[in-house]
């Protein structure tokens, strides 16, 4: 009896090691009591906001983002019809674009088939309004907006338990930790095209790795005489979410883009001025 109440209270002792709090507060026992952790801050996120301002936008137009991978979720269990990523990047694209400059830098024009759809729709119900109004002071309705180059690409990949490990011991029935992790990749692709002319004049092709990690610790023991087994388990599991590493695979694309198109100089910049504040 004593050595189960031993095992009973080693068992208590790493539940407590193992435990973790949810995602936004600390690692305590009164979660009302727990301090929120800081947000955290992509440096790509940043690195765009801090891109200096033209003098005048470029308008871009963004028609699809796809996912080109083909990948389902990976699992070792079953067949899933899950996408491994997303299949909305093209939102994460229009927010990196509108990121640069804090919304400064482009005018960001959504072409994709359903916007571009329902804003005909639209315009059209307009037009049809004001054409049955009497008179002749209805308003005409201005023309869309056009964009001089045109942003394409898509998640041209994703490469599932690139390099994967493991490692650990037990004594005597008892493992103190065993550790395990993983590492996936994700590769989006990103151009700009010339409207006037369908030149490809820019393109990068970025990747980003995703780490999966987990710990776990367990008890096992055997009493031959009273042919009693006990088995006790516990541990936690930390996975980099895909859409992170998508958004900002996505947002270095753009950066490089606009860092390359300043080098070439493509924006609407006064170069003289930009360098001398270098």
């Amino acid at each position: 009896m004593l050595r189960r109440l031993c095992y009973i209270g080693l068992a208590s002792a790493l539940s407590g090691c193992a435990a973790f709090a949810p995602v936004g507060h600390t690692n305590c026992i009164d979660l009302l009591k727990c301090e929120e952790e800081p947000e955290i801050v992509r440096p790509t996120l940043q690195a765009l906001l801090d891109i200096p301002i033209p003098k005048q936008k470029a308008v871009i137009a963004l028609y699809s983002f796809p996912d080109l991978t083909g990948q389902r979720k990976p699992s070792s269990k079953m067949a899933l019809f899950s996408t491994a990523v997303t299949q909305g990047a093209d939102s994460y694209v229009i927010n990196a674009l509108k990121y640069v400059s804090n919304g400064e830098f482009f005018t960001v024009l959504d072409r994709g088939s359903s916007s571009l759809n329902n804003l005909s729709k639209e315009r059209q119900i307009i037009k049809n309004q004001r054409s049955s109004v009497e008179g002749t002071g209805a308003t005409k309705l201005p023309p869309l907006l056009f964009a001089g180059v045109i942003v394409e690409g898509g998640i041209i990949s994703y490469e599932s338990n690139q390099f994967s490990g493991a490692n650990g011991f037990r004594i005597d029935g008892w493992s103190p930790a065993t550790n395990q992790w993983r590492e996936d990749s994700v590769t989006v692709s990103l151009r700009i095209v010339l409207t006037q002319t369908g030149e490809v004049i820019m393109n990068k092709t970025v990747s980003k790795k995703i780490l999966s990690a987990s710990v776990s610790r367990d008890v096992w023991r055997f009493w031959e005489q009273g042919t009693e087994l006990i088995e006790l388990e516990t541990g936690y599991t930390q996975t980099e979410a895909t859409g992170y590493a998508i958004r900002s695979a996505i947002e270095k694309a753009v950066l490089e883009l606009v860092l390359e198109g300043t080098q070439k100089q493509f924006w609407d910049y006064d170069y003289k001025k930009l360098e001398e504040k270098e």
